[in-house]
């Protein structure tokens, strides 16, 4: 325990975190809700669209988090599994984080000792010197086993080989599969380009929205899962019967599965590899019958075809948000109606304040996505008069 002065209350239960400070990961614990100026903006922009104040969607406080990328530093004797302090490259130990799912934790705990027990170096930033720089842990929910991705400094997978040896034997039935990404350059940016499947299967399968959805290790994925099937739903509220969909930034999936089988035709568009591999493997899990209305687009969002002849079309861009091509077509053919996931408010009121004057703005709903945090996901209908 590390002494935190700040707390947080799970039921009648005040709670500590043992690792703030120093630890950035969790800027407001304890608050609860989203940041109070988001929500005043969200608020605000709810009233002028005259829609009744938004509620905040919360789930867990702690123990969401079933997805986490943490850096590996220190010795090889003493080795560090964390988060970088603010603006450094100093790294925060977090051996009990209390949003992580307990089962991250548990394989963080491994590592650590495999570590040890291998001598294997971790990775130093000014020398660019040591094998292991980070882990990927994903935690599969129905079996409580981990996806996890050893992201080595180097292009041979051999260079992980005793390290691997060790952990899956200390994690034993806990690992749902192991894989080494290659990462040898100067950069921070955690995953490398080359993959190397050690042992285990080839994707996490969540059921979500209905619909079986699968994570191999380089997709996009939420962390917490238990409130992200809540936004699905939302969604899908917002979605007809035998409407025409076409969703954008799709990934593997995720929203837009579990709309196949009551859609008239569900248009999938993404352009990552690991995505569309994702997808893939989403679709064939789906009944011949259902999976003959789902097409898959691969390519970047502006290059899609019929949006203005979608009834619905659902877009979850990336945190910049929705590319100015797509945009651009969004305002001179809107759709019936636009869903749209945002995760920045900024971006998001950038693109109501654009989208409003020809698609009027319906329905918005903020979730606490990221607990603790200042990050919010949005929610939101646009839709014209009648649809």
């Amino acid at each position: 325990m590390r002494g935190a002065r700040d707390s947080s209350t799970l039921g009648a239960v005040a709670v500590a975190c043992p690792h703030l400070p120093p630890c950035p990961g969790c800027p407001r614990f304890g608050a609860g809700g989203i940041a109070p100026e988001a929500l005043a903006r969200l608020r605000a922009l709810a009233a002028d669209a005259g829609l009744p104040p938004p509620g905040v969607v919360e789930g867990p406080a702690f123990g969401w988090r079933h997805r986490a990328r943490l850096a590996v530093r220190g010795r090889a004797t003493s080795p560090k599994i964390g988060v970088f302090a603010e603006g450094s490259h100093r790294i925060v130990d977090i051996p009990g984080c209390l949003v992580h799912h307990p089962a991250i934790n548990r394989i963080a705990g491994a590592l650590r000792d495999a570590i040890r027990d291998t001598g294997t170096p971790p990775y130093a930033d000014e020398r660019h010197r040591g094998v292991l720089r980070y882990v990927q842990i994903v935690v599969e929910r129905a079996t409580g086993r981990a996806q996890v991705v050893l992201v080595a400094n180097g292009d041979d997978a051999h260079d992980v080989a005793p390290l691997a040896g060790a952990l899956a034997t200390r994690a034993g039935d806990g690992l749902h599969s192991l894989w080494w990404n290659g990462n040898p350059a100067r950069t921070n940016t955690i995953l490398g380009r080359r993959w190397h499947r050690i042992a285990g299967g080839e994707a996490v399968r969540e059921e979500i929205g209905g619909a079986a959805v699968f994570f191999p290790p380089g997709a996009f994925g939420q962390a917490n899962l238990p409130l992200a099937d809540r936004l699905v739903a939302q969604v899908a509220a917002w979605v007809p019967d035998g409407a025409r969909v076409v969703e954008l930034y799709a990934g593997v999936g995720a929203i837009g599965l579990g709309l196949v089988r009551r859609a008239a035709a569900v248009a999938f568009n993404e352009r990552a590899p690991d995505g569309l591999a994702g997808l893939r493997l989403g679709l064939a899990a789906l009944a011949p019958d259902v999976a003959s209305r789902a097409t898959v687009v691969p390519g970047p969002a502006a290059a899609v075809d019929g949006l203005d002849a979608a009834d619905v079309v659902v877009a979850d861009p990336p945190r910049k948000g929705l590319d100015p091509e797509v945009l651009a077509r969004l305002l001179a053919r809107p759709p019936s109606r636009l869903v749209l996931v945002s995760c920045s408010v900024g971006a998001f009121l950038r693109e109501a304040a654009a989208l409003r004057p020809v698609l009027p703005l319906r329905a918005l709903v903020p979730y606490a996505l990221f607990p603790h945090t200042a990050h919010v996901e949005t929610v939101a209908l646009f839709a014209r008069d009648g649809a």
